[in-house]
């Protein structure tokens, strides 16, 4: 028979005891490591350098990729200008050259206008007339001007001299006819005018304003 001592030996034997070598290890590993938030931080300052670093990186890079943006943007318009200006310059000598190939045209209706025929029925000259101010019409809307001539002052920019006249009604270098019509094609000359010009007399003497019967005002 057992007694009660010997059950207590086989309850012994059989359940084991509690910290047995894994548990022990675990518990040592455990030890080691302290808690969060124990004992002194290590690194704090250089980690704190180190995102300094690299926000300041970061921000260089922005600011250079927005310096590039930004000249990327000033060259794209720069471009854009100098097209549309090419564009422009193209256009208006295109035009430029078909209307100074029309001015021909316009003369010879000019001078058919002038120079009419009593035979020539005058319905002729009317529709003549018709087709000239259609014609001068559409090249005005194309930015055609005449240059203004009789009576103005002499400009060599805009007026060819091939005569001159010295008489005492007129004022010195004061155009006095016009042998051709002169153009201007949107405030640039397209044609000079050609004209004949008054000088003063050989004698060199001009007599008094007030005594000039044919004084112009060439301020108008």
């Amino acid at each position: 028979m057992y007694n009660r001592m010997d059950m207590d030996n086989e309850k012994e034997s059989i359940i084991p005891t509690q910290g047995g070598p894994g548990e022990q290890a675990e518990n040592e590993q455990a030890r080691e490591v302290p808690a969060a938030g124990a004992g002194p931080e290590r690194g704090t300052p250089e980690l704190a350098a180190d995102l300094a670093a690299a926000y300041q990186k970061l921000r260089a890079e922005k600011d250079a990729l927005y310096d590039r943006l930004l000249r990327k943007q000033a060259e794209m318009e720069n471009l854009r200008k100098r097209m549309q200006r090419e564009k422009d310059e193209f256009l208006q000598h295109a035009a430029a050259d078909l209307i100074r190939a029309l001015l021909p045209t316009l003369d010879g209706f000019e001078r058919a206008l002038k120079q009419r025929d009593a035979s020539v029925p005058a319905q002729f000259y009317q529709g003549m007339e018709l087709i000239y101010g259609d014609l001068l019409d559409v090249l005005k809307r194309a930015g055609l001007a005449q240059l203004e001539t009789v009576g103005k002052t002499f400009d060599p920019h805009l007026h060819q001299a091939v005569e001159t006249v010295a008489a005492s009604e007129y004022r010195d270098q004061e155009i006095v006819e016009e042998f051709q019509r002169g153009y201007k094609l949107k405030q640039r000359l397209l044609r000079p005018a050609i004209v004949k010009v008054a000088v003063p007399s050989p004698e060199g003497k001009w007599p008094p304003a007030s005594e000039r019967p044919h004084q112009r005002d060439d301020k108008k």
